[in-house]
């Protein structure tokens, strides 16, 4: 295949390596066929810092963190790459493919064993990361500031360059305190911090007074907790329960750098900001759902437009966007299919601006990425217009590019009463089209050549200028109207489609009497959300049987994005989103699929998988086993939040919003006041309160922003993650960036707690 991502994993580099990356190489940055330019590029003295210019820029240059880099692909493994692959061998590219929403970096070097140097050397600076705790990220971070701030590199700060630094890393202090702790970390009394003594000022300086007072409130002497102790913590203060004995000498062993058998404040805070101490329930972050269920249980993280890096009307198309959505676990994704000039079907959107793809580089693509994250079942959902001629031809790519891993044959031989799980079609993909007949056809071998007219005016091709109406409005005899264009499918990729058969859609009566379990439908986010108001009921019903998809308006010409939680509190499994466009609906989307092992598939509440169930999102309170929760969030306080105005006087004033996402009832918002000057460490202790009707399929959202009186707040950071995997108990939240990435050491210290409503 033409696109493969190399394992990231540790890679033994030579000192002669490490030699090439410090004193640098020109090497050229490629950005398309004709622009390719030579940059200068080397690693810096921290060893996590590369940075890179232009031989005719002057002073400008540019420089990123190997933090940021997520791994390195050899030889010709990006677009870019492979369209110069004839002027430039394969052993002397590489691709540095950065976390996020980032661009990757395509790069050439002059001989191959240069970029065998590069490499390797970039390869082992990414396991270095990745295998750091988090106290040696903390340091890691620190020392990227006093280099950062280290203007004249002698290793050495005074006050005014402390108190600059300071600026920048969001904190705004009083001048006589801070000239006290310098001082007092300033023990040669020279006036300047080297990086032992400046770390030692931060250690001060980052003393936390909130976790020290919890601290306190559990220990018996104010100097360490006891075995005894830090149990009694772990069972009032964290609700831990039975476990909390276990838990305590497991925590004592982990983060406790003494040999005493107690924990220290230096410890305890260790664990509260490590991932055990974090909200999220570690067993949930794991595989720990039961895979054996019919598909239509789950909810399957989805992609609309996969092929597209940016919006809809000019976007690039691109392979990158696949690789991108099926590494993040994504498990359905969107193919759009028209004739290519010459007899190769292509990938773009169609009657638009956006940039064309072959069919078969995405099938490629597609096989060797579909299995990276997860090995349960990936969907193509094809949005099919091309002629007989290249529909045969997207069949043969598929069987041949594909293999084994394509799924061709019913699992058992037998027509099926049910969709079989995902467990049972782990390392298989599925293809999601329009089919001549039924799985009975294919089991009988009984296949006309030719699309009825009644098949080919119920396929569901999403059409983004007319809204379907009502589908309880349409006559016998719009439902049966042939389109103008009378197309016809090609047999042989007809017989590739088994467990999802597109169909249109008749109402909930049809598909009760007469649907297939094999059979789905598309449905607009508005018609989907219409439906879910006025049916709520009967969808939950229809999907405890039958997949079904939504789509975004065809007026999304900005590829923005619904609300999926409409979509997912009446069940729907497929919710296809834009996962190019960053903000609150793929916050939603990496939330709710965070859990189960990031697997792509997410067990749906037992209440929406009894096909006789009676839930209504709309009346929660009707539920036979209806039980609200209060959930009680104090936010306590921030830890160095990051900067959003680069302006070197500029301070964050922050505010915590927590934002609950469910059924209509559930859905509220609540935040703190803002803290003027102070992204260090702001301390709000404020209480937001709630009432869960149903938690179960409740998201929580915690936002930070940058207040603003005059305009709309910055945003700063969020993590969202469902309601069922929050851990009770002093938590810290570490945040994301509006791509979705980490930004350590940026977190929210917060006491959760949780009751039934009495």
């Amino acid at each position: 295949s033409r696109i493969l991502l190399q394992d990231t994993s540790a890679v033994p580099t030579s000192p002669w390596t490490h030699f090439v990356m410090m004193a640098g190489s020109t090497l050229r940055k490629v950005k398309s066929r004709s622009w390719k330019k030579q940059r200068h590029f080397r690693l810096l003295e921290d060893g996590m810092t590369i940075w890179y210019k232009s031989r005719w820029a002057g002073k400008g240059h540019s420089t990123f963190s190997v933090t940021e880099v997520e791994a390195v692909r050899e030889g010709h493994q990006s677009e870019v790459l492979l369209s110069i692959a004839e002027e430039f061998p394969a052993d002397l590219c590489f691709t540095l493919v950065f976390h996020g929403r980032q661009g990757n970096l395509d790069l050439v070097a002059d001989s191959p064993e240069e970029a065998q140097a590069w490499i390797q050397g970039v390869r082992k600076l990414i396991h270095k990361v990745q295998t750091m705790d988090e106290k040696e990220r903390l340091d890691q971070w620190v020392w990227d500031w006093f280099q950062k701030a280290d203007k004249n590199k002698d290793g050495k700060m005074n006050f005014k360059e402390v108190r600059k630094l300071l600026k920048m890393m969001n904190v705004d202090m009083n001048e006589d305190h801070a000239l006290h702790l310098f001082t007092m970390a300033d023990k040669s009394e020279s006036g300047s911090l080297e990086i032992e003594q400046f770390v030692h000022f931060y250690k001060i300086l980052t003393q936390r007074d909130e976790v020290w007072k919890v601290f306190q409130d559990y220990s018996g002497d104010g100097e360490k907790l006891m075995l005894e102790e830090l149990e009694n913590f772990l069972m009032m203060g964290q609700q831990e329960g039975e476990r909390s004995a276990q838990l305590a000498q497991e925590l004592i062993d982990s983060y406790e750098p003494s040999e005493s058998g107690a924990m220290s404040l230096d410890g305890f805070q260790k664990y509260l900001c490590s991932q055990e101490g974090s909200i999220f329930k570690p067993e949930q972050r794991d595989l720990h759902q039961d895979m054996s269920q019919p598909l239509s249980h789950y909810f399957i993280s989805s992609s609309h437009n996969t092929y597209l890096l940016e919006d809809q009307l000019r976007g690039q198309s691109s392979l990158e966007a696949y690789i991108q959505a099926l590494k993040r676990g994504c498990r359905c994704v969107e193919v759009d299919c028209w004739d290519g000039s010459d007899g190769e079907p292509i990938v773009y959107h169609g009657h638009t601006l956006t940039s064309k793809i072959l069919f078969k580089d995405v099938i490629s693509t597609v096989k060797e990425y579909a299995f990276k994250a997860s090995d349960f079942p990936v969907i193509l959902s094809l949005e099919n217009h091309c002629g007989v001629e290249q529909q045969t031809i997207m069949a043969e790519h598929l069987s041949q590019i594909l293999g084994d891993m394509l799924l061709t044959t019913v699992l058992d031989g037998q027509v099926p009463q049910q969709l079989p799980s995902p467990q049972e079609l782990k390392g298989k993909i599925l293809l999601k089209a329009k089919k001549i007949g039924g799985l009975e056809d294919c089991i009988d071998e009984t296949l006309t050549d030719e699309v009825s007219d009644e098949e080919e005016a119920n396929g569901d091709a999403e059409s983004p200028s007319a809204e379907d109406p009502p589908a309880e409005s349409l006559t016998e005899n719009d439902k049966v109207k042939p389109r103008k264009s009378k197309s016809k499918l090609s047999k042989e990729l007809s017989d590739l489609v088994l467990y999802c058969k597109s169909v249109h859609f008749h109402g909930f009566e049809q598909a009760r009497l007469h649907g297939k379990c094999y059979e789905m439908s598309s449905f607009s986010e508005s018609k989907a959300k219409r439906l879910a108001k006025e049916a709520g009921t009967d969808f939950v019903q229809y999907n405890t049987r039958q997949l079904s998809r939504i789509y975004p308006s065809g007026l999304r010409t900005d590829s923005s994005n619904y609300n999926p939680q409409d979509m997912w509190n009446v069940g729907c499994q497929i919710v296809a989103l834009n996962f190019q466009t960053a903000g609150l609906e793929m916050d939603l989307s990496d939330g709710l699929f965070r859990q189960n092992g990031g697997c792509g598939y997410v067990l749906k509440p037992d209440f929406m998988r009894d096909g006789n169930t009676q839930f209504s999102p709309e009346k929660p309170e009707e539920r036979p086993d209806y039980k609200p929760l209060r959930l009680s969030i104090q936010v306590i306080s921030g830890q160095q939040l990051p900067k959003v105005n680069q302006k070197e006087g500029s301070i964050v004033d922050p505010l915590v919003r927590v934002e609950i996402y469910g059924v209509p009832q559930d859905q509220a918002k609540e935040e703190t006041s803002h803290i003027n000057n102070n992204g260090f460490n702001p301390v709000w202790n404020e209480t937001l309160n709630f009432i869960l009707h149903t938690p179960e399929l409740t998201l929580v959202r915690f936002v930070v922003e940058d207040y603003d009186k005059a305009s709309r707040n910055d945003f700063i950071g969020q993590f969202t993650l469902p309601f069922t995997c929050i851990q009770a108990g002093y938590r810290h939240i570490h945040l994301l960036s509006k791509d979705g990435t980490p930004i350590p050491p940026s977190s929210i210290f917060v006491n959760i707690s949780i009751s039934e409503l009495t």
